[in-house]
């Protein structure tokens, strides 16, 4: 009887254990990540759980982290290990389910870490995602840098997937680089030649893109719409 009794409680082990990986195993979207009484939660930031034990991790469009993945069923624990980057010196992640929610927690620093993450089917988009590509200024408000309020139709804004982007006016090209926030809606436009770097909230509309500039006494407003061609 007690053989028996070994025999099923083994069974029963390889059997949770097996099953607990499956339910690990897929494409998670971090939501809220909460350090003590502080809280954020991070723009689009994923990670993916490998049948292999394999993982990446990354921010909308943009990976940055492979590696590999360790669950211990008898601790609960969950380990995520980074090939590219820093080693985690804190314990693994004890694992619990709300609904379709995972959540992670542990103590670093003697702080109570808790991250949730929500089961997704696609990679999230960043701010910086939604931002990409060729856009036509459709009303310009308040006097600022990049296009005045006597709009004309060759004007435009290209923002380019490495980080550059390029106003384009009747009075010619201006060039510069740029910079989304990784945590909120902001923009920050860095001219080339020049020393100012220029802040800009987003707002993303159904039909387009409005940025309002930051740090300025007079409301400055520039409101865009897709295009897939530039303008003549």
């Amino acid at each position: 009887m007690k053989q028996l009794a070994t025999l099923l409680l083994c069974i029963i082990s390889v059997q949770s254990y097996s099953q607990a990986p499956e339910k690990l195993v897929g494409l998670w979207l971090v939501g809220n990540v909460s350090v003590g009484d502080e809280v954020m939660t991070p723009n689009a930031k994923w990670t993916r759980l490998n049948e292999d034990y394999s993982q990446e991790s990354g921010n909308g469009w943009f990976q940055h982290s492979v590696g590999s993945w360790e669950f211990d069923e008898v601790s609960n624990q969950l380990r995520i290990i980074t090939e590219n980057g820093l080693d985690d010196p804190f314990d693994g992640f004890s694992i619990s389910w709300n609904e379709d929610q995972m959540i992670w927690k542990r103590i670093e620093e003697g702080m109570e870490v808790v991250v949730i993450l929500k089961r997704i089917d696609e990679l999230p988009l960043t701010y910086a995602n939604q931002m990409l590509g060729l856009w036509k200024p459709e009303q310009a408000t308040g006097e600022g840098p990049f296009f005045g309020e006597d709009l004309n139709e060759s004007d435009y804004l290209f923002i380019r997937w490495d980080g550059k982007f390029v106003v384009g006016t009747d009075e010619g090209k201006t060039y510069g680089v740029y910079n989304v926030h990784a945590h909120k809606p902001e923009v920050e436009l860095i001219p080339y030649g020049e020393m100012d770097r220029i802040f800009w909230s987003i707002d993303f509309l159904d039909d387009g893109v409005k940025i309002t500039l930051l740090n300025s006494e007079e409301k400055v407003t520039r409101t865009f719409k897709r295009i897939k061609k530039f303008p003549k």
